[in-house]
């Protein structure tokens, strides 16, 4: 299993995470992954971070469909992919009903019929292929990008029910979740893919701490907002968890390793730390613990 990380608290400044992604490179992690909200757009910061950083693979967790056309997407991607020496995996997703809707006036119905759609254009572009495709959403005709020194372009989506979890394993090559118990991951998402090739990703709140109960306070505090987004809602009811520091890693470095090896166990392929900065040195911390057992163990 490798082991990545999120990018670390919000950054300051274009500078600051530039600085951020090269303690993650220098820590000798696989993969280093940016969120996608109403910050910087994930894309174009992968691929200014794959100017700065020569090693560490890239990709985003999730940059969302419905605000861009598939082609663009895929022209957008496979461009961080060739300006980054093709380290960069494209991570997408629907996001949520009250942020597409809601913020954005855009209509979210039939999710899992819009990301058939999306993907039957995406992937082929991903790929390198012409592709033509009509649809009730989407319409291309003999379409092709024409980028340089780019090689095909993987592409994992942010799946958690189980119909976008059979897309993901069918049209793309895996999923990246957030928040997922491993319990849940083994029974539920794991499968769900029905495609043992694919990708799987985890996305896990973490945190090396002997102030157990204090970091789960800050946690909860700080992604409270998760628990109530019915598709995270889903994910903490089938762990049978009241919240998000219920499903987060926390504690000594036996207690971290054992529960990243369960999650290694349960059939996730790329371990994705999202480190909690709960109190002084939590994040050096952690960071260190994570750069040991990837380096020193090899996870």
């Amino acid at each position: 299993m490798k082991i990545g990380a999120m990018l670390l608290k919000p950054p300051k400044s274009p500078s600051d995470l530039i600085e951020v992604a090269k303690r993650i490179e220098k820590a000798g992690l696989d993969h280093l992954w940016v969120s996608h909200v109403f910050g910087f757009d994930s894309i174009s910061v992968m691929g200014l971070i794959g100017r700065e950083v020569p090693r560490i693979s890239l990709g985003t967790a999730v940059t969302p469909t419905y605000p861009r056309h598939p082609t663009a997407m895929a022209q957008q991607g496979l461009t961080t992919a060739a300006f980054s020496g093709n380290r960069f995996t494209l991570g997408i997703g629907l996001s949520h009903r009250k942020i597409i809707e809601d913020f954005m006036g855009l209509s979210f119905d039939k999710p899992a019929h819009h990301m058939r759609e999306y993907l039957s254009i995406l992937m082929p572009l991903a790929r390198g292929e012409q592709v033509s495709f009509s649809g009730s959403e989407y319409s291309v005709s003999n379409f092709r990008l024409n980028i340089p020194d780019v090689k095909p372009m993987p592409v994992v989506l942010g799946a958690l029910g189980s119909k976008m979890l059979e897309i993901a394993g069918e049209l793309t090559d895996g999923t990246n979740t957030w928040m997922v118990g491993h319990k849940t991951m083994r029974d539920h998402i794991v499968p769900g893919l029905k495609n043992p090739k694919s990708k799987v990703i985890g996305g896990v709140p973490i945190v090396l701490t002997n102030q157990v109960d204090q970091a789960k306070e800050q946690i909860s505090k700080i992604l409270k907002g998760y628990g109530k987004v019915p598709s995270y809602r889903a994910m903490l009811d089938m762990e049978n968890a009241d919240g998000p520091a219920d499903v987060a890693s926390v504690g000594d470095e036996k207690t971290l390793r054992e529960e990243i090896y369960k999650y290694r166990d349960a059939g996730v392929t790329e371990f994705n730390a999202y480190i909690m900065h709960t109190d002084k040195g939590a994040t050096e911390r952690t960071l260190q613990f994570l750069s040991d057992l990837r380096i020193n163990e090899g996870a």
